[in-house]
């Protein structure tokens, strides 16, 4: 996929701009934002741009992309790609977006190495950008066909007809679609965008996990209050505990996310933590409602049960399954079958040939994958779902 030419000058020049990436990847959003600030108006997300993560998570994303092109150059890393395009999808991303990036993107690469960037270095990272672009917009119209949907326009307006507090800081929203239009499918594991006005008059999206189901259409989606050290709480989650009331609407975006639980007969182990809880939840239902007989272990942590959004429903639809089994941890307060602290799998029978799916706090994911391959499951055979930029992109 990539030219000898630009391989050999890509691998030479690696080293260099591997480790100026943060600086170039800083000096193009600042630059972008600065010129085209409508971007921030209900594109990107002002909160990741703020904390850094989107940042780190672009310089990873090239650095793995560029990488792997190295390591096997009569491919297209797609599997990177992946999960890019459908957070892309659930945004709205159009085509000429990366006419746009491209032109902030290798300013900044000019601007950052100067002198090194020559026109032949110029060529083979261009190469290498228009490689990744140009799998992104192929996959991405793919999963815009798939949702019905043409150019971003996945939008919807849904009613909130019920509000259930989960926990202190925990908030289920069930909502019913307005209008005849049919209802796109979702798949167990999949989220929504939701797309809101701060009071600032700029909108912004979050995405949050499609938590359950019911009939008629309606679907749920689990809140949590985000907490910012040092700063205000995040202003969408802030928003949507603060204001949103049964009787309100709000705008959805179709579903999306290529974590999703694959039906068959291979044991099967649920892992989370915190609010890592929702597309477990979902996953949980989906096997109730077909009345999967493989076995199920879900593992969940959490600071204590008072913290433990949609315990109820984890419980009752694991109890559900006849291969259904759960183990808890709580870090405060453990009582009962919940045990005290961290999860610690070291005497929990995980099947070596089980499939996994997690979903957590990176910290949390890297530990738990760790020892799942202790205990012999494949590396093939776990899957993770980051809420956010995904910094692990490219190392699990």
């Amino acid at each position: 996929m990539l030219s000898a030419e630009s391989a050999a000058t890509v691998r030479a020049t690696l080293p260099a701009v591997g480790a100026s990436l943060d600086a170039i990847t800083a000096r193009f959003y600042d630059t972008m934002f600065a010129e085209r600030p409508e971007l921030l108006d209900g594109v990107f997300n002002r909160g990741n741009q703020r904390n850094g993560e989107q940042r780190r998570a672009l310089a990873g994303s090239i650095a793995a992309f560029a990488t792997a092109l190295l390591d096997h150059p009569d491919e297209r890393p797609d599997h990177l790609l992946s999960r890019i395009a459908h957070k892309h999808a659930a945004v709205g991303v159009t085509d000429d977006q990366y006419v746009i990036v491209h032109k902030y993107l290798f300013a900044a690469i000019a601007e950052v190495l100067g002198d090194a960037v020559t026109p032949q270095v110029a060529a083979a990272w261009d190469e290498v950008y228009w490689l990744m672009a140009g799998g992104l917009i192929a996959m991405e119209a793919r999963i815009y066909a798939e949702a019905g949907a043409r150019g971003g326009r996945t939008w919807r307006r849904w009613r909130v007809v019920e509000r259930r507090e989960e926990t202190a800081d925990t908030v289920s929203f069930v909502l019913a679609p307005t209008g005849d239009e049919p209802v796109p499918p979702a798949g167990p594991g999949q989220y929504v965008s939701v797309r809101v006005e701060l009071p600032d008059g700029v909108h912004q999206l979050r995405q949050y996990t499609l938590s359950g189901h019911g009939e008629d259409g309606l679907r749920r989606i689990t809140v949590k209050r985000a907490r910012v050290e040092g700063s205000p709480d995040g202003e969408v989650s802030a928003l949507l505990h603060d204001t949103v009331a049964e009787g309100d609407e709000l705008t959805l975006s179709a579903p999306f996310g290529d974590v999703v639980l694959e039906d068959g007969d291979a044991p099967l182990v649920l892992v989370s933590a915190g609010i890592g809880c929702t597309p477990v939840t979902a996953m949980l239902q989906h096997l109730a409602l077909t009345g999967a007989t493989r076995r199920v272990l879900v593992l969940h942590a959490d600071r204590s049960e008072a913290e433990h959004a949609l315990r109820e429903d984890m419980e009752r639809l694991t109890e559900a399954l006849p291969g259904g089994e759960r183990v808890l941890w709580y870090e405060e307060g453990a009582c009962g079958r919940a045990r005290s602290g961290r999860m610690d799998l070291s005497d929990v029978d995980v099947p070596e040939d089980a499939v996994v799916y997690m979903c957590g706090p990176l910290p949390f994911m890297r530990d738990v994958r760790a020892q799942l391959l202790r205990a012999g499951v494949a590396a093939r055979d776990v899957h993770y779902e980051v809420f956010g930029p995904d910094l692990w992109l490219g190392a699990a």
